[in-house]
């Protein structure tokens, strides 16, 4: 089976979705930063898996549910962090952040039976999940990361190894105001949703 792989910051005021800020406070933006976590949290927790592991920058909180281990995230840049979280896998992984909310198990539920890596394209040009059958650092060391193009350089980097690449759904990521309605409006009964509108009531008064 797969271990499932989530990278995360700590969702602490001035340090979690500090794009939100404004039209939200940054206390406000931490909040949406938790529920967003703790959805993606409660769908992986709810898919097969070899093994659950949260990769993150900080202090695990009341979000987290049973069932995770828990890594410290290692120094360098996200590239080096994210290689450093496959490093860890011993057999078959799929990462995936925490900015995207609206993920559910059957997304993150991938069969590496008939291809090497799974690859889920984000909105703004990067990455939402992916997953390799053999993990290999190097396969993610010195891909820009946070540009127009990180998808498309990472994507290369898995054909031009020679992976079968099976592609996932694009989904959109969580940076600014604008991304957080429209992906609450693709989950309006989850954790992310409820918050959103208790901050956008908070915003108006």
């Amino acid at each position: 089976m797969t271990t499932l792989l989530v990278i995360a910051k700590e969702p602490l005021p001035g340090r979690a979705k500090t794009r939100l800020t404004p039209p939200f406070t940054p206390r406000e933006a931490a909040q949406l930063a938790e529920a967003a976590l703790a959805d993606t949290l409660e769908a992986v927790a709810a898919t097969p898996a070899a093994r659950r592991v949260l990769v993150l920058d900080g202090a695990p909180g009341p979000w987290l549910p049973p069932g995770f281990d828990v890594v410290r995230q290692c120094a360098g840049g996200l590239d080096e962090r994210l290689a450093a979280a496959f490093a860890d896998c011993a057999g078959p992984a799929l990462l995936i952040g925490m900015d995207t909310p609206q993920v559910t198990p059957e997304l993150l539920a991938v069969d590496f039976a008939d291809c090497d890596a799974y690859f889920g394209p984000a909105e703004d040009g990067g990455f939402w999940a992916l997953g390799l059958a053999r993990p290999d650092p190097a396969l993610l060391r010195g891909v820009p990361m946070s540009t127009p193009v990180t998808g498309e350089v990472q994507r290369q980097r898995l054909v031009g190894a020679g992976l079968r690449v099976r592609e996932l759904p694009r989904l959109r990521d969580v940076d600014t105001a604008a991304d957080a309605y429209a992906v609450a409006a693709l989950d309006p009964h989850g954790r992310f949703a409820e918050r959103l509108s208790l901050c956008t009531a908070a915003t108006r008064l």
